[in-house]
């Protein structure tokens, strides 16, 4: 048990996981290794605390998973913060790796490998050098560096994962309130400009690694030597790094990795180049000649074998090393080798060859930016082993002070020798020794290359038989100052012997002394040397007896020419010294000498300028010395020269090569300087170049002078500083009178005012340039006032006006910015006094818009100074700051921010640093401002017109700081601060709007400028805190708040003081306090929301409604919500009585106390349905997936806009999306009906329409036309070509119109096209599934709503569930059909009901008219459907065991939709369910007369040979004749011809007679089927077809039926009814069918589309075996006679094929999955997607019995009633309508000329004037009026209703084919695509889409035109006939 008495514990420890905790006790706090806690209580062992990520939880611990760590709280409280007491480092590892830890998991989660493992590397480098840090045992400069690299790789990381950018001052974080805001933007823009544009480094080093060479014959030992070569001047620019390679090929010393491994040091920038190379030499060890017998000679010489190159600049783009195979090539000719580098370099391929292709030299490169000790912190890893160093021959570019070389560099360069009796020429070697003046050898002074010690003498390699050889071989002698003098260097020239002993004979020497008799070294260049002859090794010991002699040809006196025997041979060296010590300069060595020579001080000090500054800065220290000596020896003799020269000596230290030696002059004055007196001789001197400035015409060395001020003036201070030491302040007045006159001169010069650009003003700029540094010097003699004094003078003597391009202007700028940040402003006393100059200065270059960039650069140092800690002290500074540019500085920042940005890169930076220093510093203002300030501020401004111009240009600088692009994305912090400087100045301003800008004075444009501030506040990115990580969430909130709420508060306050004036702003608001509310902060929407109720109230007591408060809420909402604002949430507080958080009411409580609540009320039940609609589509759009429920989302809202809002514009946006949608998921029947909708808003006119959308701007009779084309094609591709050919008619039309032949022509063959299309082409039959989504978790327009889906294609149940499954990932299918209850439709989660079902066709004209191919029947069969059909069988009462037909009912389910199937989508909701029971009787009669027609069917294609073979009508016979299972046609005389069954339901007398009427017909279709089977049978199966005779007799006498029994009308060839009943409708009415019999049949067109229910596409038809299956489901066989769908309790989630639409069936799904043949057939065709609910005929049919009887119409009143819908067919009740379908169709009369053949093929468009489309309403479901909105551009259609006439009826007159024909249909909808031909009203596009006419008159004559309606209803237009061939 744990003790609870718990002792309290203090809010200082917090303490880390060491070990993870599950929390198994009670009270236990789960931890895991890395959580931080903060400890509460301590117990026995135990803790209680919290995480400090979730401080709601709290719990215990054991004390020992945990380590405790010190800290303190700061604002203890709700918000308070526990902070480590550790390094700030450290701190900002822990928050930072704990950031990291989770977004490195998500990268691996996102599949981001790269990144994944470089941040786990870094992540685990930090941990590594945190423990280092936290370990304690480093020196100061060690944890410098470690803490520099860690937040190196802090900000890399933070780049790296998109996080915030962290300003730091060494090395630690920065807390933004405890410096100026001036201070951090310059911390963060610097940072951020290094991590943009990192420096470039001056310094580069390349390092190299020998690691081996590759050759497949090595067999002897060679040396490497690598050095840079500059191609372009022909010279190496570095030492030789020398490398020894074994007979492997491997370096002979793999430990030494100095041998292998160089640095080449100071490279400049100039060398990275492509003409600048790493060659490599290599040479073999060995015998003289390879592949030279052993036996020849056992001697070694050096031979040359190869050479290798590569680019520099081919390892400038590598950041890391990389290896290198580097070819390498002999030299063809050995007395070339000299050059072989620069032959290969320049590709002289006939100088060189590729030693093999197996050769090469393997090497590891990478190149090094930086100095130094930058380099070896960087790269440690480097310099963890020794590596060599190898150095640039010469001084780098710059030289660095306390450098020391004293290194001689000789080059052999080539020899001229004798044969010396020999027949060949020799093979010379050459011998180097260096030797002291005692003649003894210098050892180990001899430097071949880095990477090898000295040797004591070196051998150089060997041209085989060469008098004449050219070595180019370089070596180094470092050899040390003391031992330079006396030392001589000797060449012993041997030649080496190819015989057996192998002798090296020695035959002359030369030598060469390295200091000459003046004391100077040898001089650089080349030397050619003397050869003395000598054989004799023991000659040359003594080295006095041939040092006397003569070493040169250019030291041989003519005299002397005769005794140098042998003088044609001589041997060239080249020498290059590289000293800091020794100089080869004879001016400089006389200048240092200056006492021996005091005769010639006047001719030294002249040439001091014509010296190398090299040789200069090396003795620096000793010629300043020797220039004040001269001056101490004759300051008025030799003062001016002195003076010249020190200025000279001065400016060279200015020039960036010999920079670095400013820090040695400077330590030289502080130190060595020891000129007392000459302060006066400077002065005098200075003062005079001053005063003869104005006057002098050169100012070149005025301005030398002058450039040199700053060290003159350091000098002169020294100088005095010393004197006064010395003396004890003597002459201090003098001196400041001398000071005090020299600056009188210096202002004198400055005053002076020239005239354009003069060298006086350049004289000017130069002492400008340096005078902030003389004023530093000063101070160190003079006080901070007096200085100060000064400089005011000196600034304020600069002339006022200046020209614009005067160079002054800068240098001003320039000057006043040092000053700004030199000591003299940093101290109070002083800045008091320089501030006013400044402020003018800087007031004049804004004010003209001049130097922006050094004015902003001078206005943020200032405001730097002024940190938070300083406040109290800088108010007055401030005052006077904001007095002077407060108005000035708001214009800049405007003028700024308007101007287009350069396209320059570094210009673009320029100004976007401009642009930010200007806002830190106006931001720094404010914050430094209080209440008393702000009072001050705006009472400077005299009138209200310039207050409000204040006020109105900081309101507009605020939002242009608000904007994204004001600062980096990841400067959140510097975004923090500046807002909240903004919401506190707004808080401030308030009282001042308040006071100053209400009642009579209201300002509609301050105030509306404020709340547009305050919304635009609220919604920037950088205050959305939901959007933040936790950590970084918390760290907000404990520093500012929620600064939205506080904002938002204001805004509520500021409104409700508005008063009667609100008003004003009501129509200008609403959008933007719209966007305000869709803020997720819960608090914030509380507040603001009431202000909606308040713009109602206020706009309905004015206007008496708030539609124009209304109307604006609507559009702004769409925009927002598309653009991902709004949730959930926000749609429920507009929805919602009860208040969802707070104690503010809701807005639908407030509205419902006002006595307009019905109005109010009903707004915001609109606006919540819209808010539904758009969060549902943009879910939807999130997915990013094309599929039913986005197409379904965006027809909700597409048709809400449409009904509810009548939002034309949004209307037909949102169909332009939908067929995007379509056209990416290749629904392209959907896509053409989708874009019908907005092609019946447009009139064939000429009206012009504006550019819309991806529309030119163009005519509304072009955008038409080009509608048309669109669609046409899409139905093309979408197979529905009965739809195109209407379409192309319309065309046609308007192309005859305008006489338009050639399109004409083009749109008549197009449409001939689509009829062989219709003919040859197949087309798939869909499926359709009733869909039910049930549960609350589904979509508003989804939710416990039932629909019917058009399958895609060959998709079957199975497939279609799978879909829908995966479409909505979280359902649950139900495995029922059965309706849900209430739980199901409350539950919260989702739930897909889903079955197949059968269409119902409403076309049964062509369906039934004789001769129709089945090719078009199939498109009427699935398109334009309606209504649906289910059927579940199932027993009523007691089940008959042995004939279960008599219990057999039907449960008959018909789904009416709301629009047809196929429209603009692929699915409809259910508008309508109808159950209905069908007794058995009434099912037997069905499935008898179902069975029949397919007999029909079969008979039919078979006599007219479309069958491919008999089986399927074998099959069909077989299956009625020899129902061997179920008893066939006996069972139902059993059950309902029993006298029993007749005797108990006399009601159902005349059902059982028709019943057996319809037994007779089958019979009779029987006999003639077996007959036409007879004559088609193979012969194989002849057996088959006498047994189905045999059978037939049989089953014929069983039901009594005798052949004389046939009537006539059966008897004939059932071609004439191969689609349809030869009876005329269910009950017998033969005289129908007579040929005098005449009817109507009622047609619609076969492309009736309901135009805003348009859904469909192809799919594949499952009406398969199942037609013939048994409807008692007992046999396996597929000859049954009937069939039945299943029950949906048992099978209706199986993959059974839904049935036909007139076929049941209850056989098992394993019945109905083997197709028939002719079904499989018919499976393998495509289906077109939409088709027409009824067809009209237009006219009288003649009996098909007598094809020449003329047919005469009936005349169809108008006043007809209209056509009632069609209701389910029953055997109880009967319609018009039904009755009126099912009359048998008759051929139509097309012109009373002709006489009337019956057509095999009706027309697409029979019975409809030429280019109309009939269509039909979707009205009756409910989801449009009556009415027509304005979208609409067509009338409703006319309708009608036939009256069936009595039996024999007199024929009434022939009425003229071309009047109209009136149809019945149904009500049309606002936008039919097919009632082309009615007159519509004129309705407009909505004025953003169309485009005002233009008053003037057109250039060219107008195309012809006709009115829309006299055009389509007018007269067909009359061609005349020319009479003439000339008249054409």
């Amino acid at each position: 048990m744990i003790n609870r008495a718990a002792l309290p514990q203090t809010h200082d420890r917090k303490s880390g996981m060491l070990a993870n905790f599950r929390g198994m006790v009670q009270h236990g706090l789960p931890l895991e290794i890395g959580d931080t806690v903060q400890i509460l209580e301590k117990c026995e062992g135990w803790y209680r605390g919290f995480i400090t990520k979730n401080p709601n939880v709290k719990g215990i611990f054991p004390s020992s998973y945990i380590h405790l760590k010190n800290a303190h709280v700061k604002n203890k409280g709700q918000f308070e913060t526990v902070i480590p007491t550790e390094d700030s480092v450290i701190t900002e590892i822990t928050m930072t790796l704990r950031d990291w830890g989770t977004m490195w998991k998500q990268l691996y989660m996102r599949n981001e490998g790269d990144l994944f493992h470089r941040l786990w590397h870094v992540m685990n480098e930090i941990l590594e050098l945190r423990q280092q840090v936290l370990v304690g045992h480093l020196t100061h400069d060690r944890l410098s560096d470690i803490k520099q690299h860690i937040t190196a790789r802090l900000d890399w990381g933070n780049e790296q994962l998109g996080l915030d950018l962290v300003p730091r001052r060494d090395f630690g974080m920065v807390d933004p309130d405890e410096i100026s805001i001036t201070e951090l933007y310059r911390l963060m823009e610097r940072r951020h400009r290094r991590r943009e544009a990192p420096p470039q480094a001056s310094m580069h080093h390349l390092f190299l690694q020998m690691k081996s060479m590759m050759s497949s014959n090595l067999g002897e030992e060679l040396e490497v030597f690598f050095s840079v070569y500059d191609s372009r001047e022909m010279r190496p620019i570095s030492e030789r790094f020398f490398v020894r390679l074994n007979k492997q090929g491997l370096p002979k010393s793999p430990e030494k990795t100095e041998r292998q491994c160089t640095l080449f040091v100071d490279l400049g920038s100039s060398d990275l180049r492509k003409d600048v190379y790493v060659v490599a030499h290599i040479f073999r060890i060995g015998r003289m000649v390879a592949g030279e017998k052993k036996s020849v000679s056992n001697t070694q010489y050096k031979r040359p074998y190869g050479c290798a190159v590569i680019s520099v600049a081919d390892l400038l783009t590598a950041d890391f090393k990389d290896d290198h195979l580097l070819k390498i090539y002999s030299c063809n000719t050995e007395s070339e080798w000299y050059q072989i580098h620069d032959s290969i370099i320049r590709k002289v391929s006939s100088r060189y060859s590729h030693i093999g292709s197996n050769t090469g030299l393997n090497v590891s490169l990478q190149l090094l930016h930086g100095d130094m000790e930058q380099i070896r912190k960087d790269y440690m890893r480097l310099f963890t082993r020794n590596v060599s160093i190898t150095k640039r021959l010469g001084f780098s570019d710059i030289i660095i002070p306390g450098e020391i070389r004293n290194d001689l560099y000789v080059t052999l360069e080539r020899g001229e020798f004798e044969k010396g009796g020999k027949s060949v020429a020799r093979n010379v070697e050459v011998t180097v020794y260096l030797l002291g003046g005692d003649g003894q050898l210098l050892k180990g002074l001899v430097c071949c290359g880095s990477g090898e010690p000295g040797v004591d003498e070196h051998r150089s390699f060997v041209l085989y038989h060469s008098n004449s050889p050219r070595w180019a071989e370089q070596i180094k002698l470092p050899i040390p100052l003391e031992m330079f003098h006396g030392t001589h260097l000797r060449f012993e020239l041997r030649h080496c012997s190819t015989k057996e002993k192998g002798e090296k004979k020695l035959f002359g020497f030369s030598f060469v002394p390295l200091m000459q008799d003046n004391g100077r070294p040898l001089p650089d260049g080349t030397h050619e040397l003397i050869v003395h002859k000598c054989e004799e090794t023991a000659d040359l010991q003594d080295p006095a007896r041939y040092l006397k002699l003569p070493f040169s040809k250019a030291s041989l006196q003519p005299a002397n020419n005769q005794t140098i025997k042998n003088s044609k041979e001589s041997f060239w060296i080249q020498s290059s010294l590289c000293s800091t010590k020794l100089t080869q300069n004879g001016d400089m060595l006389d200048l240092l000498k200056w006492r021996v020579h005091l005769d010639r001080i006047i001719d030294c000090l002249s040439k001091l300028k014509d010296i190398d500054g090299t040789e200069i800065v090396k003795f620096l220290q000793d010629t300043l010395d020797t220039l004040f000596g001269i001056l101490d020896e004759s300051p008025q003799r030799y003062g001016l020269k002195v003076f010249d020269c020190l200025v000279h000596v001065i400016n060279l230290l200015q020039d960036s090569k010999f920079q670095l030696f400013k820090p040695v002059m400077d330590n030289y004055i502080e130190n060595h300087f020891a000129g007392a007196l000459s302060y006066r001789d400077l002065i005098r001197v200075l003062k005079w170049y001053v005063d003869r400035i104005i006057d002098a015409e050169h100012q070149e060395q005025i301005q030398q002078v002058l450039k040199a001020s700053e060290y003159l003036f350091k000098y002169i201070v020294q100088s005095r500083r010393l004197y006064a030491a010395a003396t004890g302040g003597q002459n201090e007045e003098e001196f400041r009178c001398s000071v005090h006159e020299l600056f009188k001169s210096i202002h004198l010069f400055l005053s002076h005012e020239s005239k354009g650009i003069s060298p006086i003003t350049h004289t000017q700029a130069v002492f400008l340039r340096s005078f902030p540094t003389v004023c530093c010097e000063l101070l160190k003699i003079f006080s901070m006032r007096e200085v100060a004094n000064l400089a005011r003078d000196t600034l304020s003597s600069l002339p006022a006006l200046t020209h614009n391009d005067c160079p002054l202007q800068a240098v001003k700028l320039q000057c006043m910015a040092k000053t700004v940040e030199s000591p003299l402003y940093i101290n109070p006393e002083s800045r008091c006094v320089l501030l006013p100059v400044v402020l003018r200065l800087l007031h004049t270059h804004l004010q003209e818009q001049r130097e922006l960039v050094l004015c902003a650069n001078i206005l943020t140092s200032m405001l730097t100074l002024n940190t938070p800690a300083t406040e109290c002290g800088v108010s007055e500074e401030v005052n006077l700051v904001m007095e002077s540019l407060s108005g000035v500085l708001l214009r800049t920042i405007l003028e700024v921010t308007n101007r287009p940005q350069p396209a320059a890169s570094s210009l673009r930076l320029q100004y976007q640093d401009v642009t930010g220093e200007f806002v830190a510093c106006l931001l720094a203002l404010l914050r430094q401002l209080k209440d008393k300030e702000y009072q001050q501020l705006l009472s400077r401004f005299p009138t209200k017109d310039e207050l409000t111009s204040f006020l109105l240009q900081l309101f507009t600088v605020f939002r242009i700081l608000i904007r994204q692009d004001m600062f980096p994305k990841d400067w959140t912090v510097m975004r923090l601060v500046a807002n909240n400087v903004i919401i506190t100045t707004i808080l401030y301003l308030s009282d001042t709007l308040r006071n100053n800008f209400l009642n009579e004075k209201f300002d509609f444009k301050v105030w509306e400028s404020y709340f547009y501030l305050c919304i635009i506040f609220i919604n920037q990115p950088c205050l959305q805190l939901e959007m933040f990580p936790p950590s970084k969430r918390k760290k907000v909130l404990e520093k500012y708040g929620d600064m939205r709420v506080m904002i938002g508060c204001e805004i509520f306050s500021m409104w409700q003081h508005l008063g009667d004036y609100k008003l004003n702003l009501i129509p200008t608001l609403i959008g933007p306090f719209m966007e305000v509310t869709l803020v997720p902060q819960m608090d914030l929407r509380n507040v603001l929301i009431p202000i909606f109720h308040d713009m109602m109230d206020c706009e309905q007591r004015r206007s008496g409604n708030f539609k124009q408060v209304e109307a604006k809420l609507i559009d702004k909402l769409e925009g927002l919500m598309s653009e991902g604002k709004g949730d959930e949430t926000y749609r429920e507080l507009f929805n919602n009585i009860i208040p969802l958080f707070g104690p503010y009411p809701s807005l639908l409580k407030k509205i419902e106390r006002e006595t307009w609540r019905e109005s109010g009320v009903s707004h915001i039940a609109t606006v919540t349905r819209l808010m539904e609609r758009l969060l549902d589509y943009r879910d939807c759009m999130k997915i990013g997936e094309v599929d039913g429920k986005t197409m379904g989302c965006t027809v909700n809202l597409l048709n809400f806009y449409k009904t509810e809002l009548n939002k034309e514009e949004m209307y037909i946006r949102y169909i332009h999306k939908l067929y995007e949608l379509h056209l990416k998921a290749q629904n392209y029947t959907e896509a053409s009906y989708t874009l019908l909708l907005y092609d019946e808003l447009l009139e064939w006119t000429e009206r012009p329409l504006r550019e819309f959308l991806t529309y030119p701007m163009q005519s509304e009779w072009q955008r038409k036309e080009c509608l048309h084309l669109t669609i046409i094609h899409n139905f093309d591709r979408g197979k529905c070509w009965e739809n195109c050919i209407i379409l192309c008619r319309e065309l046609a039309n308007q192309y005859e119109a305008y006489y338009d032949y050639r399109n004409l022509s083009k749109m008549r063959m197009m449409e001939a096209s689509f009829y062989d299309k219709i003919m040859n082409q197949q087309r798939l039959e869909p499926e359709f599934f009733r869909v039910g989504f049930y549960g609350k978790k589904f979509p508003f327009f989804l939710r416990n709503k039932e629909f019917v889906c058009r399958g895609n294609d060959y998709e079957r149940l199975e497939a279609f569930q799978q879909r829908m499954l995966s479409e909505f990932p979280h359902a649950i299918a139900m495995q029922h059909a059965n309706l849900p209850d209430q739980t199901i439709h409350q539950a919260d989660a989702q739930y897909l009901q889903i079955y197949a079902v059968s269409p119902v066709p409403e076309n049964q004209d062509v369906l039934q008219r004789d001769g129709v191919p089945n090719n078009i029947k199939s498109f009427y069969k699935v398109n334009h459907i309606w209504r649906f059909r289910y059927d579940r069988p199932f027993h009523k009462g007691t089940k008959d065991k042995e004939n279960e037909f008599k219990s057999l009912w039907v449960e008959r389910t018909t789904l009416t939709l709301a629009q047809s199937l196929p429209g603009i989508s692929r699915w409809f909701e259910v508008e309508k369910r109808e159950l209905v029971e069908m007794s058995p009787l009434e099912n037997a009669s069905e499935v008898i007369e179902n069975k029949t027609l397919q007999l029909r069917t079969l008979i039919a294609q078979c006599q007219m040979r479309q069958m491919l073979n008999i089986n399927p009508l074998t099959m069909c016979l077989n299956g009625v004749i020899d129902a061997a299972v179920n008893g066939g046609l006996a069972r139902y005389q059993e059950a309902f011809f029993a006298k029993d069954y007749i005797a108990n339901h006399p009601e159902d007398g005349e059902k059982i007679t028709r019943l057996r009427e319809l037994m007779f017909e089958q019979a009779h279709i029987l006999e003639f089927g077996l007959a036409v089977h007879e004559k088609f049978v193979p012969q194989d199966m002849r057996p088959l077809h006498k047994k189905l005779v045999d059978q037939f007799h049989v089953m014929r006498s069983s039901l009594g039926i005798q052949p004389q029994e046939f009537p006539a009308y059966v008897r004939v060839s059932p071609l004439h009814f191969a689609n349809g009943s030869p009876r005329t409708c269910r009950t017998p009415v033969p005289n129908a069918i007579s040929p005098e019999g005449g009817r109507i049949v009622a047609r619609r067109s076969p492309l009736s589309y309901p135009a805003v229910n348009r859904y469909s596409s192809s799919s594949l038809s499952s009406q398969a075996s199942n037609e013939v299956s048994n409807i008692t489901g007992q046999s396996e066989s597929s000859d049954e006679v009937f069939n039945m769908q299943p029950s949906p309790s048992t099978s209706s989630l199986s993959s059974n094929h839904s049935g036909s639409h007139n076929v049941n069936s209850s056989a098992p799904s394993s019945n109905r999955a083997s197709p028939l043949p002719s079904d499989k057939h018919k499976h393998s065709r495509e289906n077109a997607c939409l088709s027409p609910r009824d067809r009209l005929c237009s006219g009288i049919f003649p009996s098909p019995l007598d094809p020449t009887q003329r047919m005469i119409p009936f005349q169809i009143p108008v006043d007809s009633p209209l056509r009632c819908e069609a209701n389910l067919p029953t055997p109880e009740t009967g319609s018009l309508c039904k009755n009126v379908r099912s009359l048998s169709p008759m051929p139509t009369a097309r012109s009373p000329q002709k006489s009337m053949v019956p057509p095999l093929t009706p027309s697409p468009t029979d019975g409809l004037p030429m280019g109309s489309l009939a269509s039909h309403s979707p009205a009756r479901s409910g989801s449009y009026s009556s009415g027509i909105s304005s979208l609409s551009r067509c009338s409703v259609s006319e309708t009608c209703g036939i009256d069936l006439p009595p039996p024999d009826p007199p024929l009434p007159p022939a009425i003229p084919t071309d009047m109209p024909i009136r149809r019945g249909s149904k009500t049309p909808p606002p936008y039919s695509v097919y009632e082309r031909n009615n007159p519509r009203r004129a309705t407009p596009l909505p004025h953003s889409l169309s485009v005002p006419p233009s008053t003037d008159n057109p250039s060219l004559t107008a195309k012809p035109q006709l009115n829309r309606t006299q055009r389509i209803n007018s007269e067909p237009r009359h061609r005349p006939t020319p009479r003439k061939v000339s008249q054409l």
